[in-house]
């Protein structure tokens, strides 16, 4: 996974050596001239569960303001979650592309009419693991990502679902480097511009590490930004340069998205009494060569949603494309 700084990127109010995290800026106010690209971006682990129509429609409401749906699923049952989704947008948005394996599920939609705007789309998926008692894995862990221009604007969607388990930290930060070595690697062409900007969702599974879930369960009502800052392996791991170098992430203010009972907001209360952990995120670079700033309008979890054992998580981010001739004149 490359290093490179992230450039252009406003409102950080806490830093890290890998990931940067990012504050909420409700405006979309930018210092130079240029165009605006609007994206919204879901993740939702749905935990093989069959959910309503009416917990899509809310995974979906509201985006009929926004340039780019991304939606990432991973454990997704045996259904035609595609379709279902394209008739909650019927009426407004048309899916421009998808990259599914199995479980793994990845889709961009756009208003109806935008096809013109899209060129370059191409994509990849890998896999992980394989076998159980002679049976394939449905539950697929690995990614699946879109490429693809929009308005000129190169970017990369990757959907990933990585190990679970507290103590599979090393598996995940090695699976998250194949990841990015792997993907659209094939007939790589050394000539083609890369992306101006690369945005990773899903369950990557980073747990808090090293307290039981009482005391956990305790700091979520308590002091969430101390167990946030002190034991979430994913912010640990990037403190030490292991993984997402030069990402950012918006501030999480919501409470931990896993592990729920099915059909309500409380956490498990199963046997296993796992602790509650961030597991679903969503992460963007912005390239420096690319001319791009970044405005983050919102970063939440959607609570209303029970289907399933995690919560989905919502990013509203907004692109602006510098235009330095204008700043010229």
């Amino acid at each position: 996974m490359r290093s490179s700084d992230v450039m252009n990127t406003h409102l950080a109010t806490h830093h890290h050596e890998g990931i940067r995290t990012v504050g909420v800026d409700k405006l979309c106010n930018f210092s130079s001239t240029g165009s605006v690209l609007s994206m919204c971006i879901v993740t939702w682990n749905m935990n093989g569960k069959v959910s309503t129509q009416l917990d899509l429609a809310k995974l979906v409401g509201g985006v009929g303001k926004f340039d780019l749906l991304v939606i990432g699923l991973q454990e997704v049952p045996r259904y035609d979650v595609a379709r279902v989704l394209q008739e909650a947008l019927v009426e407004t948005h048309s899916l421009l592309g998808k990259s599914i394996m199995q479980s793994l599920q990845l889709f961009v939609f756009a208003p109806k009419n935008y096809e013109l705007f899209i060129t370059e789309i191409r994509v990849d998926k890998l896999a992980f693991g394989g076998l159980l008692g002679g049976m394939l894995l449905r539950r697929k862990k690995g990614a699946v990502a879109i490429s693809m221009k929009f308005k000129g604007i190169h970017m990369v969607f990757i959907c990933c679902h990585l190990s679970a388990h507290e103590g599979n930290v090393e598996e995940r930060n090695s699976e998250l480097h194949h990841i990015s070595e792997s993907l659209f690697s094939k007939n790589r062409n050394p000539y083609a511009s890369p992306s101006q900007i690369t945005v990773w969702l899903g369950d990557l599974n980073y747990r808090i590490q090293g307290l039981d879930t009482l005391p956990v369960r305790n700091l979520i009502h308590k002091n969430l930004h101390r167990l946030l800052t002190s034991k979430d392996q994913l912010l640990q791991e990037a403190e030490r340069g292991h993984i997402f170098n030069g990402y950012c992430e918006g501030t999480l203010a919501f409470k931990p998205t896993y592990k729920y009972n099915v059909g309500s907001s409380n956490y498990d209360t199963s046997y296993k009494i796992r602790v509650p952990s961030w597991t679903d995120r969503i992460l963007f670079k912005i390239e420096k060569y690319g001319d791009i700033e970044a405005t983050l309008h919102s970063y939440e979890s959607i609570d209303s949603i029970h289907s399933s054992d995690h919560k989905p998580v919502k990013a509203h981010l907004c692109l602006n494309v510098v235009d330095h001739d204008k700043l010229k004149s």
